[in-house]
């Protein structure tokens, strides 16, 4: 299936079935119809299980041996997770499926008949419609270790989640209960600051110790970085805290259970990114985007969950699509808008490459001679923001080449062309 409007039209031809599909939890609602809009039968109710697919297929069967077609093209409207099942089942058996954006069916949906109804007899028409004039776009199904990555990647996501749903909750207890504690320590989350909550979180626990017990208390824990004036500071801080004195038995119960659960949820990140970071390895040209500098392995694995095999792709530009990277422009007459981005397209992968172009901004020196160049030069200098957007698509487009190509990265060659920064020594 290709993916210029052009070939998406030429692609539905006399001989061409199309099946519009509404998708449901349990029940799917199927028409067919032909290239010029004329529906065949009546809709079919199937489900959403192995019988329920195997009948679908026959119906479409029938249809085409009693209408003449030699080809079919499924299409869907994407709901939640439940067309996923019957997508990879169609690819599975060679059949062409494709998706059609809700918003185009919500916004077509009174071209027939002129009412707002909405039913999902009405919606498979509509997708139909929609199929045949050309507006679907080819879901990007992965398999393989592609499938492999892009769960991983949102079960990390999940996972780190999580850890802030944790801290979040940490820092309200400790604001309830010890507020002065994040004056003696600037994160909890270090090493004698949490070694403190488990051991003496309320300042009452405090109070009744000495400098000298805190410390030998911290030692089998914690060995450099705090001493008997962090103690002195802690026990000044309990005796002056306005925290809570209610409810602390089971407060300190919620509070092990916090920091219980943190301790699980990074754990499970940190060996997570490793098997990600071990998986990602394995595919040809990851390894050489892990070189850049400042680039890390998350991200590339990130990508590749994302956009899965980029020798699919005919040119960056796609990439850039499938971030929501590209840009945008309201103008009418005189009148020119403001360019932004679309932010139609993977929302994961746009905000792992936002993440990753700040620190190679930071720490790559190629990147930051190119940051330089975009906010200072004569001519239409862009903003630090707008720099940063025009970055993530240089990256993507690195990326791209490296993915093909299997080569190393040259931040010289990404300088040339550019005379101010030509006689820049990059890494």
């Amino acid at each position: 299936m290709n993916y210029t409007q052009n070939q998406k039209i030429t692609q539905i031809t006399p001989s061409t079935l199309i099946i519009g599909i509404d998708i449901a939890k349990d029940k799917h609602v199927a028409r067919a119809q032909d290239d010029r809009g004329i529906e065949f039968g009546k809709r079919l109710i199937f489900d959403n299980r192995i019988n329920g697919f195997e009948r679908l297929l026959k119906w479409v069967q029938s249809h085409m041996k009693e209408h003449q077609k030699d080809h079919v093209i499924f299409g869907v409207e994407p709901t939640g997770q439940f067309w996923f099942n019957l997508a990879y089942y169609l690819k599975a058996r060679g059949y062409d499926f494709v998706l059609v954006n809700p918003m185009h069916v919500k916004k077509s949906k009174e071209l027939d008949d002129n009412s707002p109804t909405k039913n999902d007899t009405k919606d498979a028409k509509v997708i139909a419609q929609l199929m045949k004039d050309g507006r679907y776009s080819v879901p990007n199904l992965l398999e393989g270790i592609y499938a492999e990555l892009r769960e991983g990647i949102k079960l990390r996501d999940q996972l780190v989640k999580q850890l802030m749903i944790i801290e979040g909750r940490t820092q309200n207890w400790l604001h309830r209960y010890f507020p002065e504690f994040l004056d003696v320590f600037a994160d909890w989350k270090g090493k004698a600051a949490i070694h403190t909550l488990r051991l003496f979180p309320l300042p009452a626990e405090i109070q009744a110790m000495t400098p000298e017990e805190i410390v030998l208390r911290w030692k089998p824990f914690v060995r450099r970085g705090v001493g008997i004036k962090r103690a002195e500071q802690l026990v000044l801080a309990a005796n002056e805290s306005v925290g809570l004195t209610v409810g602390t038995t089971f407060a300190k119960r919620e509070l092990a259970s916090l920091l219980e659960q943190y301790d699980l949820y990074k754990q499970q990140v940190q060996s997570l990114d490793e098997d990600l970071e071990d998986m990602v390895k394995e595919i040809p040209g990851a390894t050489e985007m892990m070189n850049i500098p400042g680039l890390g392995a998350i991200t590339v694995a990130t990508l590749y969950a994302e956009a899965g095999d980029l020798r699919n792709y005919n040119h960056p530009q796609q990439l850039v699509n499938l971030a929501g990277l590209s840009l945008r422009e309201y103008s009418s007459g005189k009148y020119k808008g403001e360019t932004r981005i679309t932010k139609r397209g993977r929302k994961r992968l746009r905000r792992a490459l936002y993440l990753a172009i700040r620190p190679l901004v930071a720490h790559n020196s190629t990147f930051k001679a190119l940051h330089q160049y975009y906010t200072k030069r004569p001519e239409r200098p862009l903003k630090k923001q707008q720099s940063l957007i025009a970055l993530c698509c240089k990256l993507l487009r690195v990326l791209f080449v490296i993915g093909n190509k299997q080569c190393a990265f040259d931040g010289v060659k990404l300088l040339r062309g550019l005379p101010q920064l030509e006689t820049l020594q990059v890494a």
